[in-house]
């Protein structure tokens, strides 16, 4: 049993810290854009979607309600929905920002609530989020026997890992943040917005288009 935790929680941290989602270069992108404190606040609100999503998905799986996920029409909504906060997102990012040389003109980093909540959402509305819950829950749910108390006990845990892992890479990409000029940034924050649309639109075509 404790050989099979260990590997699942090596499997699951490696998932949800490297994997290349919207929330993956939302958070590269705060973290040049305006640095390790304020990027930080955004990986927190990711953790924070995901300790959610986790302990929601503990609760399904405990009462058995497991197929509100599974049905295909809630898939359905959830995915175009998703799409369609993606691609907002990521319109914002096309923005030019003022430059700080600018006369009376000052470039002010999002309100701390505003990035919690960010991440929170960017995290919450990405159904892929969703079924790697189910799959990571169901696993260890077994191994576990499928106690509520243990799951819930164990996932904070692997949260917790998950979140040392993030702040790391906020702090390494904050570094490169005085090598970059204003353009750069602007190229950043543009690549970064069409990612987020293109994953938008991706959500949208499998879960309305492909059906």
């Amino acid at each position: 049993m404790v050989v099979t935790l260990i590997s699942q929680t090596i499997i699951i941290v490696l998932l949800l810290a490297f994997s290349f989602g919207p929330a993956f270069f939302s958070l590269i992108n705060a973290a040049i854009k305006h640095g390790y404190k304020y990027a930080s606040l955004l990986a927190t609100g990711i953790i924070l979607s995901d300790l959610f999503l986790c302990v929601g998905i503990c609760f399904l799986i405990h009462f058995g309600s497991t197929n509100l996920i599974q049905d295909e029409k809630n898939q359905r909504f959830a995915g175009i929905l998703a799409g369609i906060v993606l691609i907002v997102f990521g319109a914002f990012y096309f923005k030019k920002p003022a430059s700080k040389t600018d006369d009376n003109i000052e470039v002010v980093a999002p309100a701390p609530s505003v990035l919690l909540i960010k991440g929170f959402l960017l995290n919450l509305f990405n159904p892929t989020v969703w079924l790697l819950w189910l799959g990571n829950v169901t696993a260890v749910g077994k191994t576990l026997e499928y106690s509520l108390y243990k799951m819930i006990i164990y996932f904070s845990f692997v949260l917790g890992l998950v979140l040392l892992i993030e702040l790391c890479k906020v702090y390494l990409a904050g570094k490169i943040k005085k090598f970059l000029t204003e353009k750069i940034m602007h190229r950043v924050n543009v690549i970064t917005g069409i990612l987020l649309m293109v994953f938008g639109v991706g959500l949208i075509y499998n879960h309305y288009f492909n059906q």
